[in-house]
């Protein structure tokens, strides 16, 4: 394995030589990176996103032009609106 270049002040003598059982106790008490738990992970889905379909769709210049206003993404946004509607009424009806 290649290593970065030694940053200042970084000991990789020191890091190559810690153990496995080491490094966990050290991430455990890591107060910036809490374990997770199985119920943290509960509700996650694995897999790639669906896939994006081009469309010519029209919408209501005010309801676009609120979308826009949130800033860059707003199709983006649309979609994630859509997308919540769609599971909603998929799960209901």
């Amino acid at each position: 394995m290649t290593k970065p270049k030694a940053a200042k002040g970084t000991d990789w003598a020191r890091i190559d030589a810690l153990t496995d059982d080491e490094i966990e106790r050290m991430a455990a008490s890591d107060i910036d990176n809490p374990t997770s738990t199985v119920e943290d992970w509960a509700d996650s889905i694995v897999g790639l996103p669906p896939l994006k379909e081009a469309v010519n769709a029209k919408f209501d210049a005010d309801v676009v032009a609120w979308f826009k206003s949130q800033g860059r993404g707003y199709q983006t946004r649309m979609n994630a609106v859509l997308r919540i509607y769609m599971e909603r009424h998929r799960k209901t009806g």
